[in-house]
């Protein structure tokens, strides 16, 4: 079996750990959550602690056990909406590295994609799954599904509901065939950044409802 270290948060973070704890090919050997966890979704630690799975309590990489070691590898690190930048250091620790991300690659790299999409007015989204690279999102394409959105009447959180389902949907259909897939690499041209110094300028975007705001 290969081994995997899945790090994130959620309710998808948390549906992906229940399809590797089941898979006959891959052993979850540990989860590093995004801490403090956010308390509108599901407990990823909780549910670790629940299926005895090992986790990071500090919710940081470079607290797993023995990575610091030489030779200390995983086969497959998988993110999930993980809140860290990883350096190429522990990259090269790992066999494959790949992000589940809330956008349609390279356009919406970095933070608050949904948020930012509303906020542009498109009629459509997408999530992605890609190979971590020393930068941010930039890494190449593994598989992506795009999917409508639509900014009159969808709140942050509708779009956020229905990326869960996407990517839900990206990730089983893609991991299966993941060592036959070519990566693709990224059109730098057409990449958007997003960060978080720019939050302010989303107005009532800025977060699940606009009534929030």
């Amino acid at each position: 079996m290969r081994s995997v270290i899945l790090l994130g948060k959620g309710d998808l973070a948390i549906r992906i750990g229940d399809w590797f704890l089941d898979s006959p090919e891959w052993q979850l050997d540990r989860v590093v959550p995004v801490m403090p966890e956010p308390t509108w979704t599901g407990s990823i630690s909780q549910w670790a602690t629940r299926n005895g799975v090992e986790h990071v309590e500090s919710g940081d990489y470079r607290d797993i056990p023995g990575v610091n070691i030489d030779g200390w590898s995983v086969d497959l690190a998988m993110s999930v909406f993980y809140d860290k930048l990883i350096p190429e250091s522990f990259i090269r620790k790992c066999d494959r590295i790949i992000n589940l991300h809330n956008g349609p690659l390279p356009r919406y790299r970095g933070v608050s994609p949904i948020n930012w999409a509303l906020k542009n007015g498109e009629s459509m989204h997408g999530v992605t799954i890609h190979e971590i690279a020393p930068g941010i999102d930039d890494g190449p394409i593994v598989a992506q599904a795009w999917y409508s959105i639509y900014p009159e009447i969808d709140e942050v959180r509708d779009v956020y509901g229905r990326s869960l389902a996407f990517g839900w949907a990206l990730f089983e259909q893609t991991i299966p065939m993941l060592d036959r897939i070519e990566p693709r690499a990224q059109d730098e041209t057409a990449a958007t950044y997003y960060s978080t110094g720019r939050n302010a300028e989303l107005g009532n975007r800025r977060r699940f409802t606009r009534a929030e705001s």
